[in-house]
């Protein structure tokens, strides 16, 4: 039953739409904007870098808050279960709440920032080694599906190498979670990956000032 409720609060955590109300904010539908994504990526090309830093922020916020409280109420003994097992959950619920958010009708981001908060609860080490890919690829493409997929795909590499090298500790539970991560942000990305393979996927690039 634990379980059952760290998931529910999770999702409904993630399942914020932080960018559709950014854009509200602002006076617009964020989803009839661009590529339709709530995401950072789509609210700093419709709206500026500001509030696309901001969006960011917000969505990676909800990954990481839910896995991190889970974590300190479970070392004050609020309730018992296995860390590990119940930072995955809530940082699963958080992802899952973004990409289909029920405040929306089940239509919502890709996850990367929301992932992204939620990497850095439950695997920093793997979190800035697929953080500094990405960075990587972004700047040498200025593609930022493809630095997104690569980034995610990594996820379970970095956490076993960084096991392997002892800089670095993550269960096996953790590293199946970051496959399942590296997995969904593949299939939530079809569209674009399409797009790359024939050569039409748009670079990236800020609202122009």
């Amino acid at each position: 039953m634990n379980y059952t409720i760290v998931f529910i609060i999770a999702y409904l955590c993630g399942a914020v739409p932080w960018g559709y109300l950014i854009g509200k904010m602002k006076g617009i539908d964020i989803r009839r904007h661009g590529s339709g994504n709530i995401g950072a990526t789509n609210v700093t090309r419709t709206l500026g870098g500001g509030y696309g830093k901001l969006c960011f922020a917000l969505d990676a916020l909800k990954g990481f808050l839910p896995a991190y409280i889970c974590n300190i109420l479970i070392t004050k003994g609020v309730f018992t279960a296995n860390p590990d097992t119940a930072m995955i959950i809530a940082a699963f619920g958080a992802v899952v709440g973004h990409m289909w958010p029920v405040y929306l009708k089940f239509k919502g981001g890709k996850g990367i920032s929301t992932s992204g908060g939620a990497l850095l609860a439950i695997a920093p080490g793997a979190f800035i080694c697929s953080a500094l890919l990405w960075i990587i690829i972004f700047k040498s493409s200025r593609y930022v599906s493809l630095a997104s997929i690569l980034a995610a795909a990594s996820l379970p590499l970095n956490a076993w190498w960084l096991n392997l090298v002892n800089w670095s500790k993550t269960s096996a539970i953790t590293i199946a979670f970051l496959a399942i991560l590296g997995i969904l942000a593949v299939v939530r990305h079809h569209s674009n990956i399409k797009r790359l393979l024939n050569g039409t996927e748009n670079r990236f690039a800020p609202k122009a000032k």
